[in-house]
């Protein structure tokens, strides 16, 4: 039989990769989006469309939509990849901007884990793309409010997770995909979306119990909190 993953932000970027990669490998892919893509409707995964990740009635649609979907199987693998990049300036900030970050960035993946908790597999594994950005100890550089704090608050949901999670034997990956010439940040990046997927496929492959809930490159270096 099959394993399933289930990715978020799958219509473009590290999400369409991972999409790929998966399909490649003979898994049943199901790609979550707000809105689909050429490249996404080419790739043969099943698509479920018009889910907006900051909306919690959406995520719910999502759960319902799965349940009927997935009812003689479950989920082996999440991959919670969706994410939004914006830039604050002290003095100017946007707590707009900072809170719709929050709400896509750290609470929509917790979300989604919850309401897909049922359907996970025991020994499935919950993966977070987060970014070293949300790191205390990396942030050597200032600015970025609102992605810095979205992703040190997504950090922190997924050591809990790794906790929670344990009794379900659900291991809790938490990667880091290096700097990704995708559009989010300009197409500029020291790998190409097919390179980040192929590492962290690579990572998941190596995500255990033993070491759920540490914080990964994509590259295999552990990163500090």
């Amino acid at each position: 039989m099959k394993k399933t993953v289930v990715i978020t932000g799958a219509n473009r970027g590290i999400g369409l990769s991972l999409v790929q990669l998966y399909q490649a490998a003979g898994w049943q892919v199901i790609a979550v989006c707000r809105a689909s893509s050429t490249e996404l409707e080419a790739s043969g995964a099943q698509i479920i469309e018009r889910i907006d990740v900051a909306d919690p009635t959406s995520i719910q649609q999502l759960s319902q939509q799965l349940a009927q979907d997935l009812s003689h199987t479950g989920i082996d693998l999440l991959i919670n990849n969706a994410g939004i990049l914006r830039d604050e300036v002290l003095g100017e900030i946007d707590y707009a901007s900072i809170q719709l970050q929050l709400d896509i960035n750290a609470l929509a993946p917790l979300r989604i884990t919850e309401a897909l908790q049922s359907k996970l597999t025991p020994g499935a594994k919950v993966v977070m793309i987060t970014s070293r950005m949300g790191s205390l100890a990396d942030n050597t550089s200032g600015g970025r409010y609102g992605y810095r704090m979205s992703k040190a608050a997504l950090n922190m949901a997924a050591v809990s997770l790794a906790h929670d999670l344990q009794n379900q034997q659900i291991a809790v990956g938490v990667i880091h995909p290096g700097l990704v010439g995708t559009r989010m940040i300009g197409g500029h990046g020291d790998l190409t979306p097919d390179q980040a997927a192929q590492q962290i496929s690579q990572r998941i492959d190596e995500l255990t119990l033993e070491n759920s809930g540490s914080f990964w490159h994509s590259n295999g270096e552990a990163l500090p909190w």
